[in-house]
């Protein structure tokens, strides 16, 4: 058996197949969520987090979906303009503020979520139960893997 040579064109690449995937089953989800919620890829991902951790500061925004602060700030806007999240101050640290979604926010999370898990149950339906139990395990053990990453530094 000969061993494998390291890939020699883009396509063959790991991180690239990566990263297309997860575009590819990102911009499957987000047709779903655009249509029904008119909300971006970005706006959604804020949502999320806020929908699982409660306020949060702009900075662990950046930090949880590993986005620039550019576009969390984008979103954030966005999302206070339409009601669906709303500032607060951040006792912890008077320099910031908490984002929280709103009665309105919840709501929209509440009805994306559901959309979110069939849509991912059609995706992974071509793997196993243990299949994707490994995928998960695998993903998670290369993050962690890639390391920590300052909200400073992600930026394009």
């Amino acid at each position: 058996m000969t061993a494998r040579k390291p890939a020699q064109r883009l396509a063959d690449f790991l991180p690239y197949q990566l990263s297309v995937a997860s575009n590819a089953v990102s911009t499957r989800i987000a047709e779903q969520y655009r249509k029904r919620f008119a909300l971006k890829t970005t706006e959604w991902r804020i949502m999320a987090v806020l929908g699982d951790s409660g306020p949060t500061t702009q900075r662990e925004l950046s930090q949880a979906t590993l986005m620039d602060k550019v576009p969390v700030n984008r979103a954030c806007k966005t999302l206070e303009s339409r009601g669906l999240a709303q500032r607060k101050p951040n006792a912890k640290d008077g320099r910031s503020h908490l984002l929280e979604l709103t009665a309105e926010g919840r709501a929209v999370h509440a009805g994306i979520m559901p959309l979110a898990r069939k849509i991912e149950a059609e995706l992974f339906s071509v793997l196993s139960d243990e299949e994707r139990v490994q995928m998960r395990d695998m993903l998670a053990r290369l993050r962690e893997n890639a390391g920590e990453f300052d909200a400073e530094s992600l930026a394009d």
